[in-house]
């Protein structure tokens, strides 16, 4: 009997590396207050549905070491000062994955990102500038927003006219945007007016703003910020009896919109393609619905799908706290990403660090989306 007990106790012993749990950290910097609190909290919404189904399954094993996860989240308000004094913090307690969803604090942090100690920085920002820094520990979600520039203008100067109004979120994400449509405007042949941008963060009343844009007489209005402040800016222009097309920047989403203002305001506009609107989505939403009582915007799921695409990097690199090696293993990481954790239709990481995945731009007739043609594609 004895002895049958020392078995048991050395074979429990032997087991003990495989059994035991350790606990990693994930960090996340952006909006949970302000105007952008409900763009912010569908970024944390996707990391934290991932976390949740990984956790759940037993979580990931790394080296013989099961491993779960647990999401820190402070709040930036959309702040780049913010989110560098967030990510020392984060750092600080040894965190080595840190989400942030805004350029503006994604240029901020990625000079920390590669000092002592590193962190992978999972960037939720469309800013082609990311990417051109060449940051050895950035991993970029979202595609580019150049890639919308060029057939959004040509197609609401072929519907609408060639004279266009500027009403984007005063961010440098949204100066960079205006900046980009405003060039191609006036390189398809077409003239630009004032920039009246305002800030969609802090600001309640738009009617001014719209009514100096209006002034101008425009055919198409670019607007753009978070969805909720952004549908507010349509329905102002459309109430002062604005009847042309609508450019609306990626980062506000129709089908937030139309919870918002009718979807008849959205009539001639051209934007990213709801999230709900493309093929083989429909189990993650459910799942998302079921969790949050609400539609899965693009921030949800890009976000959700980088946290799988980490996590599957840490088990490939051996390692939770090499930000290094698991970078190095993102692209295999993606390529093996199993069905069931995969919302579009992904080709892998490219070698800057940017996810190569599936994106749509619609625009919106009749309360329809109809699918736009990209004929050229920026990774």
């Amino acid at each position: 009997m004895k002895k049958r007990l020392l078995v048991s106790l050395a074979l429990a012993l032997s087991a003990a590396p495989a059994l035991a749990q350790k606990v990693v950290s994930i960090g996340y910097s952006g909006p949970l207050s302000g105007g952008a609190a409900f763009y912010g909290k569908d970024v944390q919404s996707g990391i934290e549905m991932a976390i949740n189904e990984l956790n759940k399954a037993g979580g990931i094993t790394v080296k013989g070491e099961k491993v779960t996860f647990r999401l820190v989240s402070l709040d930036d308000r959309y702040l780049p000062n913010e989110t560098a004094t967030n990510v020392r913090r984060l750092t600080s307690q040894g965190i080595d994955v840190i989400f942030v969803p805004h350029a503006g604090g994604i240029q901020a942090v990625q000079p920390l990102a590669v000092r002592d100690p590193s962190f992978l920085l999972a960037a939720y920002s469309s800013e082609p500038a990311i990417l051109a820094a060449k940051s050895p520990m950035t991993f970029m979600l979202p595609p580019r927003y150049d890639n919308y520039v060029q057939p959004f203008v040509q197609t609401q100067m072929k519907a609408f006219g060639k004279r266009l109004g500027l009403i984007g979120t005063s961010s440098a994400y949204g100066k960079q945007w205006t900046d980009a449509i405003s060039d191609e405007w006036k390189k398809q042949g077409g003239t630009v007016g004032r920039d009246n941008g305002v800030d969609y963060n802090t600001t309640v009343d738009y009617s001014s703003a719209v009514t100096k844009a209006l002034a101008e007489r425009p055919d198409v209005l670019f607007v753009g910020g978070p969805s909720q402040p952004t549908a507010q800016v349509i329905k102002a222009a459309r109430e002062q009896g604005f009847k042309g097309g609508f450019i609306v920047m990626d980062q506000a989403k129709f089908e937030q919109m139309d919870d918002v203002i009718p979807r008849s305001y959205l009539d001639g506009s051209v934007g990213v393609l709801p999230t709900i609107e493309y093929p083989g989505t429909q189990v993650f939403r459910t799942q998302y619905v079921r969790a949050y009582r609400k539609d899965p915007t693009s921030e949800a799921a890009l976000n959700y799908m980088g946290m799988n695409i980490i996590a599957r990097a840490m088990t490939l690199a051996g390692t939770t706290d090499d930000p290094r090696a698991i970078r190095a293993q993102l692209n295999a990481a993606a390529k093996a990403l199993p069905q069931r954790q995969t919302v579009y239709r992904l080709a892998g990481v490219t070698a800057g660090g940017h996810v190569d995945a599936e994106f749509v731009i619609a625009s919106v007739k009749g309360g329809k989306y109809n699918r736009l043609r990209v004929t050229k594609v920026y990774k």
